[in-house]
């Protein structure tokens, strides 16, 4: 069975048709359809319904691609490791955070691209937690606190944050000394709870408000326009701040500092582009200690 043709299946699979799969993988048309007929061939089976819209999986295909996605997956990683250097082949599918990532992130895939041309990247900006597994991505980039899982975490930076509000709000609202008397206020929510820094001791606490967004630039926007207090990171505030659009309250208890990771599927041997991509987010964070962000001393994990 060709490697090749398991690629294109699950490309076209990916993709949800020949057209699509094809521009991803720089071939024609013609050359992908042949190498879908010949793995139905091979297997004698089915795989992929076609219609005037596209591909779609039959039932079988649905089976088989998962088989056929990691064991792509187990090639790939073989040939890195037997061939440890030279440039980058093959496709990189990355999660990255929308809030943060256009500004610390996009450069770094764009610099790796440069670097490696015959690298495809596909990078998907949203602030949604994506299943890296069933969603088809290699990794994903991550700010803040790691939901309990069963994947790899390198830590590539540091963020820091602060509890905000504009100065119309501290005014009319006055403002809270204490993580108490948060509950007086109103509060612009983008995660279920607030941490914060009493010496050595974490305080925990679930805001109350009637703005809730998963964005971090939408819940900066609300607090300028004087509509509540919002726990941001640096990165997200800095140009308000200095613009006086929004001030630092509370400093006496500082944000928890955060940590940004590379998050992969479990296997014991990471693929060499992400190991590359995570030694190239470490050295831009160290090198770029700007709006909040600082580098780190990557190590491998696994969060249970």
């Amino acid at each position: 069975m060709d490697i090749e043709d398991l690629q294109t299946f699950v490309e076209v699979a990916d993709a949800g048709g020949v057209s699509p799969a094809a521009r991803r993988l720089g071939i024609s048309k013609s050359m992908v359809s042949r190498r879908l007929i010949r793995l139905e061939a091979e297997l004698g089976i089915q795989l992929l319904a076609r219609t005037t819209r596209g591909a779609g999986l039959t039932e079988a295909g649905v089976t088989f691609r998962e088989y056929a996605a990691r064991t792509c997956a187990e090639i790939d990683i073989a040939r890195e490791t037997i061939l440890p250097s030279g440039d980058l082949r093959g496709r990189l599918r990355v999660a990255v955070p929308l809030t943060s990532g256009p500004a610390h992130v996009a450069p770094v895939l764009a610099e790796m691209a440069r670097q490696h041309p015959k690298l495809q990247i596909h990078a998907d900006y949203s602030d949604h937690f994506v299943d890296l597994i069933e969603d088809g991505f290699d990794c994903a980039i991550r700010v803040g606190a790691l939901r309990d899982s069963n994947l790899i975490a390198r830590r590539v930076g540091q963020i820091y944050g602060k509890l905000v509000a504009s100065p119309d709000y501290i005014r009319t609202h006055g403002s809270p000394d204490t993580p108490d008397e948060i509950a007086a206020h109103q509060a612009l929510i983008g995660g279920e709870t607030w941490r914060f820094m009493d010496g050595e001791k974490t305080i925990t606490l679930q805001p109350q408000g009637r703005f809730r967004s998963d964005n971090g630039a939408a819940l900066a926007s609300a607090a300028a326009a004087g509509l509540g207090i919002a726990w941001l990171p640096d990165c997200v505030t800095h140009e308000y701040i200095a613009t006086g659009a929004l001030v630092p309250i509370m400093p006496r208890y500082p944000l928890p500092v955060g940590g940004v990771h590379v998050l992969r599927p479990p296997s014991p041997h990471p693929a060499r582009k992400i190991r590359i991509l995570s030694e190239l987010l470490i050295e831009s964070f160290e090198k770029n200690r700007v709006c909040g962000v600082s580098g780190a001393d990557g190590f491998d994990g696994v969060f249970l």
